[in-house]
C-alpha cells in the first residue's frame, strides 16, 4: 500500500474531492489515510476506549476530527444522527462508517476488526477463566477509567457545542433535547429529540443553507452493493429463524439469537441486554450468574460493549472459541449491513437544502442528547468525591496537550497511587 502524500485537493476514489467552498464539507484538507493507518488508528482506539458508546464517540471525535481532520465537526455529528437512526451498536456503526468513507469495504472491515478484537479476545479469555477485575485493586483501575470516559465526554460535548450551536435557534434545540432526556430517557426518546431536532432545524435554518454545492457524508461504492447489503439484511433476518427451527444445531440458533439482537434493538450498548438476557438464560444456554459475571467483566475492557456477545458464544457452546466468533459476527452483521446500504444514500439525499436544514438541527440535538448522557449515567456513576472532580477538571486541560491514550495510562497510574495510599491509611 502506497503511502505517499498526493495532493490536498486530490479526488476521492467515488469521484468526488473536497468541496472547499463549502463550510459543511466532511473531508478536511488532509490525504486519505491507507489501510495501515485505518487499522493502527482503530487498533489504539480499541485497546484505549474505555466508558461505553458515548464515551466512544467522544473518543472518535478527539482521533478523527481533532486530531486526524478526517471528517469535521458537521459531517461527524450528521453521521452520530444517522447512526443514531439505525439499530445495531451505534458508535461501532459510525467507527465503521468512517473506516468506509475513508478505504471502501476493506476499510471498514478493517476498522471493525481494530476496533473490536481487544475487547473481544479479552471476553473470550474471561469466558475461559483467565481472569476477572475483582478485588480492590480492580474496583480502582475501573473507577480510573470512568473518570477517563467522563473527561472524554466533556471534551467531546465542549467543541460539538461550539462548532454545531453557534446560534441561539440550535442552542435552544440543544437545551430541549437535553430537557427531554433528563425527564424521559430511553431509545424512543433519543429518536424522539433527533426528529424534533431536524424539524426545527427545516422551520428555523433553511434560510441559512445554500441549495446547491453541498457534500454530504460520501461512501466509495457502488450501488448496487449497497442495495445488495439492504437486501442481504433483510433476507438473514428472515432466514435464521426459519434454519434454527428446522434444526437442533447450535451454531444455527446463535446465528439467529445474536443476529436478531443486533438488527432489532435500537442505541446498542445496554439497550440490548434485556434480550440477550431472554436469548441466552431464557434458553437456558448460559446461566443467570454467568451472565452477570460476563456483563461485569465486559464493563472493564475497552470497545463496544456488544463484544459481550463473544464472552456469551464462548460459553453457550462449551468453552467453543468458534461459537464465540459467531456470536460477535452475527450480532455486528446487521447493523453493518445498514450501513453500507444507507451511506450512499444519504449522500445523494444530502444535497437538498431543507434536508441539510433538517440536519443542522438534528445535529445541534445530538449535542443535547450527548449532554444528557453525560449526565446520567456517564457523571452520576463515575463521580464520587470532590477530588474525583479535581481529576476530571485537570484531565480536560491536560487532553489539549497530550493523545487520549496517554491519559488512560495517566488515570490510571493516579488511580493505583490513590488506591495504594488508601490501603496505607486504613492498615
Amino acid at each position: 500500500m502506497h503511502h505517499d502524500r498526493p495532493s490536498s485537493r486530490r479526488r476521492s476514489s467515488h469521484g468526488r474531492g473536497p468541496d472547499h467552498s463549502c463550510p459543511d464539507t466532511p473531508w478536511q484538507d488532509h490525504p486519505a489515510p491507507g489501510y495501515r493507518e485505518i487499522f493502527l488508528t482503530f487498533l489504539g482506539l480499541g485497546l484505549t476506549s474505555f466508558g461505553g458508546p458515548v464515551a466512544h464517540l467522544g473518543y472518535f471525535r478527539q482521533v478523527f476530527v481533532k486530531q486526524r481532520g478526517w471528517l469535521s465537526d458537521t459531517a461527524y455529528a450528521e453521521l452520530v444522527a444517522l447512526c443514531q437512526f439505525l439499530p445495531g451498536p451505534a458508535s461501532s456503526q459510525v467507527g465503521l462508517a468512517i473506516g468506509l468513507m475513508r478505504g471502501g469495504l476493506t476499510g471498514a472491515l478493517l476498522a471493525w476488526l481494530a476496533f473490536t478484537l481487544p475487547s473481544a479476545l479479552a471476553m473470550m479469555a474471561f469466558a475461559l477463566g483467565a481472569g476477572s477485575m475483582d478485588g480492590a485493586i480492580g474496583e480502582v483501575l475501573i473507577h480510573s477509567l470512568k473518570l477517563v470516559a467522563v473527561v472524554i465526554v466533556a471534551h467531546a460535548i465542549h467543541g460539538m457545542a461550539r462548532q454545531l450551536c453557534p446560534d441561539l435557534p440550535r442552542a435552544g434545540i440543544a437545551l430541549a433535547a437535553l430537557a427531554v432526556m433528563l425527564a424521559m430517557g430511553g431509545i424512543s426518546a433519543q429518536v424522539a429529540v433527533i426528529l424534533f431536532g431536524g424539524l426545527c432545524g427545516i422551520w428555523w435554518l433553511s434560510a441559512d443553507v445554500p441549495s446547491a454545492s453541498t457534500t454530504s457524508l460520501a461512501a466509495p461504492l457502488a450501488g448496487w452493493v449497497s442495495a445488495l447489503a439492504l437486501l442481504l439484511g433483510a433476507v438473514m433476518l428472515v432466514a435464521l429463524p426459519i434454519l434454527a427451527a428446522g434444526t437442533d444445531a447450535l451454531w444455527a440458533d446463535l446465528a439467529d439469537s445474536f443476529y436478531r439482537a443486533g438488527a432489532l434493538v435500537f442505541g446498542g450498548g445496554h439497550v440490548v441486554l434485556p434480550l440477550l438476557d431472554a436469548e441466552m438464560v431464557g434458553k437456558g444456554l448460559v446461566s443467570e450468574a454467568d451472565f452477570v459475571a460476563g456483563y461485569g467483566a465486559a464493563q472493564a475492557v475497552p470497545g463496544p460493549l456488544f463484544t459481550f456477545a463473544a464472552y456469551l458464544g464462548t460459553v453457550a457452546g462449551g468453552m467453543s472459541l468458534w461459537a464465540g466468533a459467531l456470536a460477535l459476527v452475527a450480532i455486528f452483521l446487521p447493523g453493518a449491513l445498514l450501513v453500507v446500504g444507507l451511506l450512499p444514500l444519504w449522500q445523494r439525499l444530502g444535497q437538498h437544502a431543507r434536508l441539510r436544514a433538517a440536519m443542522k438541527g438534528a445535529n445541534a440535538a445530538v449535542v443535547g442528547l450527548l449532554g444528557a448522557a453525560f449526565i446520567d449515567p456517564i457523571w452520576r456513576s463515575a463521580i464520587d468525591s470532590l477530588v474525583d472532580i479535581a481529576t476530571v477538571a485537570a484531565g480536560f486541560i491536560v487532553l489539549k496537550r497530550i493523545p487520549v491514550w496517554a491519559l488512560v495510562l495517566l488515570f490510571l497510574a493516579l488511580g493505583l497511587v490513590r488506591g495504594s495510599w488508601s490501603l496505607l491509611l486504613q492498615g
